[in-house]
């Protein structure tokens, strides 16, 4: 789940990673790893441990944000 909320980050011009070349912005790819991971937090509802789901739940929240701030028409 980390590594899909990086490739989000990364996918909406994060650079995580600085010894890296960027990776070109890609908001419609961000938005299928955020629904992805949408899906993954409604089918695993009751199997992760609390933590598992607070880490989900605001990674979720944080790539929302962001990508509703890339996307909105400035």
């Amino acid at each position: 789940m980390i590594s899909l909320g990086s490739s989000s980050l990364m996918l909406m011009g994060e650079q995580l990673d600085p010894a890296q070349a960027p990776i070109p912005v890609n908001l419609p790819q961000a938005k299928e790893i955020i629904d992805l991971l949408s899906v993954l937090e409604n089918k695993t509802k009751g199997n992760l441990t609390p933590d598992e789901q607070t880490v989900l739940r605001d990674m979720l929240y944080a790539l929302r944000m962001k990508y509703v701030t890339l996307a909105s028409p400035k």
